[in-house]
């Protein structure tokens, strides 16, 4: 709402319906009228992309290389359109066939009137919708994009049903000016550091390496901190109106992007950033994982990792032994009787990365994950190729080969237990029964940390009888 293609055209909305509806009720009905085709129009959207790409298609782009690349190209583009290098335009001709049509009057007449807006607001509006519409579809759910679309439109329809119903309420509005376009910028610098996200995607899924933790900080630090001077008037960009005091929001918002950005200079040497967690890579995927200074683990670890077992490896900074072979780790499983903990997750995957750095580091759970079970890691966006004798057709795409270890864990998970995303968490025994039902996301610490204690007891106290008797007294 608050960007210079939308805000002004408030007025010109009210004065639309101010000249349509003869009484106040009519203008009530009208108001709703439009607002409710707003919310059609931009949820259409959402459902065209739900359709054309459907559930299993977003989640494989959500992982996919390419689609990665081109967003982050991409959102660099709306960036830059943000902060004043150009000005992204739908057709002029688009834009006058829709408003000739919103002149008939009526209910098309409304509606049309609710797409001019769409239309005319795009340079404004298209960015944020993109990106929304990406980080939707990159979530892997089939209802994410009507979702996202909902809210959006609800957002936008609200306060142009509300000043058209009741005109009198422009009073209480503040006068276009200068303000929009800082706003406008502050989109600009946080769709930079959104592009960022999705390059580190890229990388995380190849396993290049070109991204770590310690790089992509720095670049959110230096973003968000020439935010910080942007918005304390140091820093001028080519539409800006000149500055002559700092109103009280915008030292706010200044104090605020320079508080985050001081936030985040620890996490260059090794702090976990909670706040930003979904966003960073994993603090195992960086130069020092450990923390700086300390390539090497510890001694203490250093210590447990001697007899490290055949395919498994180390999760830093917190020792958690894994394995990322199904076979090996419940071959493991049976030699050392534990039960089984198959984590589906994706090197990209948000929620995984939230799970591992604000669940599992809890205390009581982290002992848990570290003595009580065999962990599997099963990464579903592992891009390296399998071996020529494990390539195999694939049952859920008739005619297509599964060529790579990802597609494989994938396929696995979307077989034997009915569902495609990611986190997806089981606890089973050696004849691969499962213990109690799988979780996916579970982000509050006591309900996961009961999950995993009653999985381990009901495989330690088998689910006979006397077993149940058992569980019941204690």
């Amino acid at each position: 709402m608050l960007t210079p293609c939308v805000f002004p055209m408030i007025p010109m909305t009210v004065s639309f319906f101010t000249k349509q509806s003869k009484t106040k009720a009519a203008g009530i009905r009208n108001a709703i009228i439009y607002g409710v085709s707003i919310i059609v129009i931009y949820v259409v959207l959402g459902i065209l992309v739900s359709l054309i790409f459907g559930a299993d298609a977003l989640n494989a782009l959500s992982t996919n290389v390419w689609f990665n690349i081109a967003f982050f190209i991409l959102l660099l583009i709306f960036a830059a359109s943000f902060l004043g290098a150009f000005e992204i335009m739908l057709p002029n001709s688009w834009a006058n066939k829709v408003d000739q049509q919103a002149d008939r009057g009526g209910l098309i007449g409304i509606f049309f009137m609710a797409l001019a807006l769409a239309i005319v607001s795009f340079s404004c509006t298209g960015p944020i919708v993109g990106t929304l519409l990406v980080e939707a579809a990159a979530g892997g759910s089939q209802i994410g994009p009507v979702i996202g679309m909902l809210g959006f439109s609800l957002a936008m329809a609200l306060p142009f049903a509300l000043f058209a119903a009741f005109p009198g309420w422009l009073n209480s509005l503040p006068k276009s000016g200068g303000w929009l376009n800082t706003v406008k910028v502050v989109l600009g610098f946080l769709e930079l550091a959104l592009a960022f996200k999705f390059l580190s995607n890229a990388d995380l899924v190849l396993q290049l390496h070109w991204l770590e933790r310690e790089v992509f900080i720095a670049i959110w630090i230096a973003v968000f901190g020439v935010l910080a001077l942007y918005l304390f008037g140091k820093i001028q960009l080519p539409h800006d109106s000149p500055i002559t005091n700092i109103s009280v929001g915008r030292l706010s918002l200044g104090l605020l992007a320079l508080a985050f950005t001081i936030y985040m200079i620890p996490g260059l040497w090794g702090s976990p950033l909670n706040l930003i967690s979904a966003f960073p890579p994993p603090q195992h995927y960086s130069e020092s994982p450990y923390g700086v200074g300390y390539t090497k683990i510890g001694a203490e670890s250093a210590n447990s990792l001697k007899n490290i077992p055949e395919g498994a490896h180390v999760m830093a900074p917190h020792n958690i032994l894994a394995f990322n072979d199904y076979n090996k780790g419940l071959a493991y499983a049976k030699q050392v009787n534990k039960p089984v903990m198959i984590d589906f997750t994706g090197h990209a995957c948000v929620n995984c990365r939230k799970m591992e750095q604000n669940v599992w580091v809890k205390p009581k759970i982290l002992e848990m994950i570290k003595n009580d079970v065999v962990l599997i890691s099963l990464y579903v966006d592992d891009k390296r190729a399998l071996e020529a004798n494990e390539v195999v057709d694939s049952k859920l795409k008739p005619g297509k080969k599964l060529k790579y270890i990802g597609q494989k864990w994938s396929e696995f998970q979307t077989i034997k237990y009915k569902a495609n995303s990611q986190p997806f968490y089981i606890l089973m025994d050696h004849n691969e029964k499962n213990l109690i039902n799988p979780v996916a996301y579970t982000p509050d610490i006591d309900t996961y940390y009961n999950w995993l204690k009653e999985g381990i007891m009901n495989f330690k106290i088998p689910e006979t009888k006397q077993g149940k008797e058992l569980k019941k007294g204690i």
